[in-house]
């Protein structure tokens, strides 16, 4: 894009979100007109109406569950209009790291160009602030195996799902987002060799590269963690211009050689830069030193993260991405300064239509700290209709097939822009901890998870990632959490954080249950290193994709491989004695 189309991109933003109200209606009118055939608005009786009172009062509000025999048929090869007007002839899975199965959304091309849309956008205003010319981006983004289902839909990542797409590939163009990689590195069968090649064609671009990405905070952090074991193997190719024995797919060896040769000026130059660095500090602006930015998903799960990457991306700022899922995009980035843990989204009117259900928390229960899900709702309202500092969750009706769709997201409105709301993610709607009558979303796991961690900074030491279980075999049922640590921690600091953990989790049906007893003591289970990668390769070897890749912060009793997982990986293990023996 050119800074004149980015102007025109953010003129036409303004003109959209200064008429919200009528954008909306507009967008469902033309939802509900390509769809009218549709087998599932006709059995709720919509008969081809298109305004938003009628689509209201005749189709409910629905979750994934509602909709899962619909998808069923289209798996199974059914080609009539079953949710859409037109066949769907591609299937997104979505992550399933919570409960290890994956969902089937619909996508198709509306979607592709919705996902275009928001990109576009944030881009434009990023690139305002942060302008960058010709080059590359250095992008750790990975396909994942493609599936056929019984009925001959192709069934992929949505990542997957866009970039085979040469509509995808010119767009990204548009906006300066060339991969450093061939797509043979992106689309290669295994996942390790891809990311050395990604790291690879990345430091022989490097003068090229001005931005770095990956769809979640996750996989950057990731990628730079295993920089740290490989990069003398990365010089010693760079220098011969041999490609490393252990890149053995032939797709990718055949792409990567053809760009790989002996240089060996970059190789000692990159060489006498890691060598000088202190604990890896700012290894990105060292190496990619025309990198503006780094960005990707930073928000929710991925928010802790963010202090490991602070410390690899050094004085480059770190952009969030924009607020999307797989089952369609809501809003985009619109101000790139701020910090990810601050940052809001502007819904686009365009993209989808969209609602927000009203959650009030009990009196007794609006405790500053807690994400406590046991909401009152109210009638869900439309996207110029919400109240600045109010929560919501996000319904969501796309072009492909969902109609009232609960995404089940807490938003917050921080603000408007024009008349188009900006949220703020809090979190997944969905409970993570309860035994009884307490209620612990993931970002109260997060909050216990930080304050806990406080007392392995005077041991240098910090969590590099985490999880949670409920222990129900024993009575009283109790809060497992385990960490892997970048080290060794004494007993005594391992206690406190135990300690810390129970306390820390502040919500009233906790707090009443373990002094009464009805919940056990909190344990804290400390995990080997590089049981979080073992997950990972699980995850992979059903499919996924690692830039899709999200740790569940709550393993359920049936994703019962992620349990023998951390179960065998288990070193220590440390009870609270917070409430008491």
């Amino acid at each position: 894009m050119t800074i004149c189309s980015c102007e025109e991109t953010i003129n036409e933003f303004e003109m959209l979100t200064r008429d919200a109200a009528r954008v909306q209606k507009d967008t469902l009118k033309k939802i509900l007109e390509i769809n009218a055939s549709a087998e599932y608005l006709q059995n709720f009786g919509l008969g081809g109406r298109t305004d938003a009172e009628s689509y209201k009062s005749c189709i409910p509000l629905c979750v994934h569950n509602d909709i899962e025999p619909y998808i069923q048929r289209i798996v199974d090869g059914d080609t009539s209009p079953v949710v859409t007007g037109e066949p769907i002839t591609n299937l997104s899975l979505s992550s399933g790291t919570t409960h290890g199965k994956p969902k089937f959304i619909p996508f198709n091309d509306e979607l592709l160009e919705t996902t275009l849309q928001i990109y576009r956008t944030s881009y434009a205003f990023r690139n305002r602030k942060y302008p960058i010319g010709q080059g590359k981006a250095l992008q750790f983004v990975y396909g994942s195996k493609q599936v056929i289902t019984k009925g001959g839909i192709l069934a992929t990542t949505a990542t997957t799902n866009l970039y085979r797409r040469q509509r995808y590939k010119e767009g990204m163009k548009d906006i300066q987002s060339q991969c450093c990689s061939p797509d043979e590195v992106i689309f290669g069968p295994d996942f390790h060799q891809s990311l050395y090649c990604h790291l690879l064609c990345g430091l022989i671009y490097s003068e090229e590269v001005h931005s770095v990405f990956s769809t979640f905070a996750h996989s950057l952090v990731h990628a730079f963690q295993t920089f740290e074991e490989v990069w003398e193997d990365l010089c010693t190719d760079i220098r011969d211009g041999v490609l490393s024995k252990k890149v053995t797919a032939p797709s990718i060896r055949e792409a990567v050689s053809k760009i790989l040769k002996p240089n060996p000026e970059l190789a000692d130059s990159i060489y006498k830069k890691c060598i000088g660095l202190s604990n890896w500090y700012g290894v990105i602006p060292a190496l990619w030193p025309n990198a503006k930015y780094v960005y990707g998903i930073m928000t929710g799960s991925m928010e802790p993260y963010l202090k490991k990457l602070r410390h690899y991306a050094g004085n480059l700022p770190l952009i969030s991405a924009d607020y999307g899922a797989s089952e369609g995009w809501v809003g985009s980035n619109i101000d790139p300064t701020v910090p990810p843990e601050q940052v809001t989204y502007a819904v686009l009117p365009q993209v989808g239509y969209f609602e927000f259900i009203p959650l009030e928390k009990p009196i007794g229960e609006e405790t500053e700290n807690s994400a406590s899900i046991h909401y009152i709702e109210s009638d869900p309202v439309g996207l110029t209709e919400v109240e600045v500092g109010k929560i919501y969750e996000v319904v969501i009706t796309n072009f492909a097939g969902l109609y009232r769709y609960r995404l089940g997201d807490v938003v917050k409105i921080a603000r408007f822009h024009n008349s188009t709301p900006e949220l703020q993610f809090i979190c997944r709607r969905s409970l993570v901890l309860s035994i009884n009558i307490d209620k612990n979303t993931e970002k109260d796991l997060q909050l216990a998870v930080e304050e806990a961690s406080k007392f392995l900074e005077g041991e240098k030491l910090e969590v590099m990632d985490f999880t949670s279980f409920v222990e129900r075999s024993s009575d009283p049922g109790r809060y497992v959490i385990f960490w892997e640590l970048s080290g060794d921690a004494s007993d005594e600091v391992l206690s406190s954080c135990a300690n810390a953990l129970d306390l820390a989790f502040i919500d009233a049906g906790y707090t009443g249950s373990r002094k009464i007893k009805t919940i056990g003591p909190l344990e804290l289970r400390i995990l080997r290193k590089g049981t979080f990668k073992e997950i990972l390769d699980h995850f992979l070897s059903l499919g996924g994709a690692v830039s899709q890749f999200k740790t569940p912060r709550f393993v359920n009793p049936s994703n019962s491989k992620v349990l023998q997982i951390l179960s065998r990986n288990v070193t220590q293990s440390y009870f609270s004695t917070a409430y008491g023996f």
